[in-house]
């Protein structure tokens, strides 16, 4: 059967290509996905500042005892710890390196220049970096830029500059200008002053350690790691490409992205792939129904004919899944690139994947395949040898105990899904919303044929009222033939299903956090700064400009409720009682009423001063606090505290946020500065007369910027839209996926009815008539696969509206919705219509002949 099987492949050419195809491009997919995913294991990031430095010591981002939490503010170590590791034998030096946020203002402009990064001068030497022209920055007031920045600022040894530091205007002189491969946007100061525009002098970002010529950097890691284990800061010594972790902490925290990110959408693009291949390998199975019963009639065997076509399918799959191991890499590494581009991840992560996702991808892509041909051959194998022309001839058994219990059980399963949506949270309703939709899909595939048959039977007298006799002639088609309308409709619901539920699942999310920010926002003005913050007393100083009716500063962070039964080394030895993740926002208690929304539900949020907290109230209810009691706590940079409880406050689901003084949060952020100060301005001043007024500040306080409350939602929406964006590419490549398979279907379809035309057309049809009957059915089509479409999206979207807007109604434009039908519209009639033709350019006794 095996030999039968390859020499009767070239007879049914259509349908292998279009199963080649569905296979190539899922297999592509899936292999892509599973590089992401082994590249977000690995979070290789290569160093470049640190690239000199065999071993780099730095601060563990990690909640201890747990494997995902991470603290977002950086761990500093204490620089003095550079004496203990320079004990450790191997070890020829041990360098500090800080790094800190400036802007840099050629001498004698008021305007505020690029952005810089600075750094302490000793750590150049991890880069390496070395003077090209003029001297180090021996002395205060020295100052030396990358020779890349110098050329593009047009500055030279011996100007002057003036660098926004730490919320202050600082001049220096270019005493030299470096070369190096790190970023070009760098300045050095000399190490003394390096610390002080940190703000945390005697702390390091991390540690550099020089290894001595001949010594393992392996052996060197390890002693280092014993020697600063007792330092009192939870610390990491690193090596290889983890080096690069040191430079930017967020490779930790955001890598991991892509591990959630690859999962997601790996297996939404396998269920795709699993549902399409099926699809395809069923028509093609359905078309070949005559061939099937007359080798059934010559005394083929069930077993016999299951082998024929698994052999079939077989081949065709280690062929296309052969193919895709080549681009399917490609397609891991192009998304890496734009996720970085995009900066949703870090642009120091590298593609790191090994041949386990291509095994992964093609095991999965032919696993598919021989399952769904297994599935496929089952009817034709079932049926009995007198009963096979007459099989072949008229489909009577079109659906079966089994596809209904499948069905029932994924309805079940969406169904399910969509409870548990409406009563989640807003920013995690997604998470379960879109395995719902594959449910609902699966679910209503498998019902196909039957949904296929009602809706064609409501839409009979509709279709036969206005198009006539090619409507009668498309009904009837459709109803002889159930299993091939269903098999052409399937691609339809799929790829409008998809389009709909998860563009407006984007959407709807983002307008929830829109929302949740523009309720929470009640100021006329926000003041920034170009110098990445403000100081703290910049709050007064602009409370104290007349017209400011209120003014309170904000900077947001992330931190940690602990468990009740935490140990004194900060781990809980439980695995289930993990620490309770909620946002920080710091602000000033003055002013804080009238330039936000936040209103306690108990205490007062006046009492905001010193190691207070204004808790969520859900997350205090189930904590069990209560006002003035201790919540012990880690904010963002890790550190441990006792806050007293002096007020609860509500909060969106899913977007409550617990509020601290700003006093206090500051010294556990990175810049210790204010992102943004809210203000109010007074009855009788208008908001252009009070922007004039505070931009007039700037002379006092450098780099300050107004802008209006529009202006920051934008912003606001702006960076939640690049969040989003990584989710609409990956659905994308998903939804084309399933749209390759609608255009793949229908021209498979269309193109295997050569007979039926030309039978059409030996008895007197026209073309016209026969492309008037094909534009009916694939109205047809395009109208049944919508319907299912709609209802597979309706069902996704309605709960999880609900669990973020509190509505059951999505928020998006309307035309997204008018986009996919026109497109699916477009779609099967374009491809159907164009298929015909080419069949009917045969002429009807040649075809007629070779068929028979």
């Amino acid at each position: 059967m095996i030999r039968i099987a390859l020499r009767t492949l070239r007879f049914h050419k259509g349908g292998f290509i279009a199963s080649f195809i569905a296979l190539f491009f899922g297999a592509a997919i899936v292999i892509g996905c599973g590089g992401l995913f082994e590249t977000g294991l690995h979070n290789a990031a290569p160093p470049q500042r640190l690239a000199a430095a065999p071993v780099v010591v730095t601060g563990d981002q990690k909640y201890p005892g747990t494997r995902r939490d991470m603290f977002p503010e950086r761990i500093h170590p204490d620089s003095a710890l550079t004496d203990k590791i320079k004990a450790v034998p191997g070890v020829e030096a041990a360098v500090p390196d800080v790094s800190f946020p400036a802007a840099l203002t050629p001498g004698g402009s008021k305007q505020p220049g690029p952005r810089v990064t600075g750094h302490g001068w000793s750590s150049a030497r991890l880069a390496p970096e070395r003077i090209t022209t003029g001297t180090p920055p021996s002395g205060t007031g020295r100052v030396v830029l990358d020779a890349r920045l110098a050329a593009r600022t047009g500055l030279a040894p011996g100007q002057n500059i003036t660098l926004l530091v730490h919320g202050t205007a600082r001049s220096y002189v270019i005493s030299g200008l470096a070369a190096g491969s790190g970023d070009p946007d760098t300045v050095f100061l000399s190490d003394q002053e390096a610390g002080q525009a940190t703000g945390r002098p005697g702390k390091a970002d991390s540690i550099g350690v020089l290894t001595a010529p001949g010594a393992d950097a392996g052996q060197v890691a390890g002693a280092v790691k014993k020697a600063v284990a007792d330092s009192g800061t939870r610390l990491q010594v690193l090596t290889g490409d983890q080096r690069g972790w040191a430079e930017n902490p967020d490779v930790v925290a955001k890598g991991s992205k892509l591990v959630t990110l690859a999962s997601v959408f790996g297996g939404l693009s396998a269920a795709v792939t699993i549902f399409v291949v099926s699809s395809t390998l069923g028509l093609s199975i359905q078309q070949r129904q005559r061939e099937m019963a007359l080798l059934r009639a010559i005394g083929t065997t069930p077993g016999q004919l299951r082998r024929l076509i698994l052999g079939e399918t077989l081949f065709i799959g280690v062929i296309a899944t052969a193919l895709a191991c080549y681009p399917g890499p490609r397609i891991g590494r192009f998304l890496l690139g734009a996720f970085s581009d995009a900066g949703v991840v870090p642009d120091t992560i590298v593609f790191r994947a090994g041949p386990v996702p291509v095994f992964i991808g093609v095991g999965a892509a032919l696993l598919t395949a021989v399952a769904s041909a297994f599935i496929a051959a089952r009817a034709a194998a079932r049926t009995r040898p007198t009963e096979a022309l007459a099989e072949a001839n008229l489909q009577r058994r079109w659906f079966s105990r089994t596809r209904l219990t499948f069905a029932l059980l994924f309805l079940g399963g969406g169904l399910a899904l969509a409870m548990v949506t409406a009563n989640m949270d807003g920013p995690s309703a997604g998470s379960t919303a879109t395995p719902a939709a594959m449910l609902w899909t699966a679910g209503f595939g498998l019902l196909g044929p039957a949904l296929a048959k009602a809706i064609t039977a409501m839409l009979r007298g509709p279709i036969r009222s206005v198009s006539g006799l090619a409507g009668r002639l498309a009904t009837l088609n459709a109803k002889a033939r159930t299993g091939r309308m269903a098999g052409a409709v399937m691609p339809v619901m799929l790829a409008t299903g998809l389009a709909i539920a998860l563009i407006y699942l984007q959407t709807t999310q983002s307008s929830g956090s829109r929302k949740a920010f523009d309720d929470a926002l009640r100021a006329d003005l926000v003041v920034t700064s170009v110098a990445g913050g403000l100081p703290l007393d910049a709050v007064d100083t602009i409370r104290s400009q007349p017209g400011v009716e209120a003014a309170s500063g904000q900077v947001a962070s992330l931190g940690y409720i602990e468990p009740k039964n935490t140990r004194p080394d900060g781990t809980t030895g439980d695995d289930s009682a993990d620490p309770t993740k909620v946002p920080l926002l710091g602000v000033t208690s003055e002013g804080l009423s009238r330039t936000t929304a936040w209103k306690p539900s108990a205490g007062s949020l006046d009492d905001l001063r010193g190691d207070t907290v204004a808790l969520p109230a859900a997350f205090a209810s189930d904590s069990g606090k209560h006002i003035g009691d201790l919540v012990p706590m880690r904010l963002g940079d890790g550190s441990r505290i006792q806050l007293k409880l002096v007020a609860t406050v509500e909060g969106a689901r899913g977007y409550e946020t617990a509020l601290l003084p700003a006093s206090l949060l500051l010294q556990h952020t990175d810049t210790g500065l204010l992102p943004q100060i809210m203000v109010s301005s007074a009855s009788g001043t208008s908001h252009d007369q009070l922007a004039r007024t505070l931009s007039a500040l700037s002379t006092s306080v450098p780099g300050l910027r107004v802008a209006d409350r529009e202006s920051v939602s934008a912003v606001h929406a702006e960076a939640d839209q690049t969040q989003t964006w990584m989710s609409y590419l990956l659905l994308g490549m998903v939804v084309g996926y399933a749209t390759i398979a609608l255009v793949n279907t229908q021209v498979l379809a269309t193109n295997e009815r050569r007979r039926e035309f030309m039978l059409q057309r030996l008895i007197g049809s026209t073309r016209r008539q026969v492309l008037q009957m094909m534009t009916v059915e694939a109205t047809l089509v395009s109208v049944a696969g919508i319907v299912l479409g709609v209802l597979v999206a309706g069902l996704t979207l309605v709960p999880l509206s609900e669990a973020v807007l509190g509505s059951p109604v999505p928020d998006g434009s309307p035309w997204i919705f008018i986009g996919v039908v026109v497109a699916a519209c477009a779609l099967t009639l374009a491809t159907t219509l164009l298929a015909a033709m080419v069949v009917l350019r045969n002429r009807p006794g040649d075809v007629v002949g070779v068929r028979e």
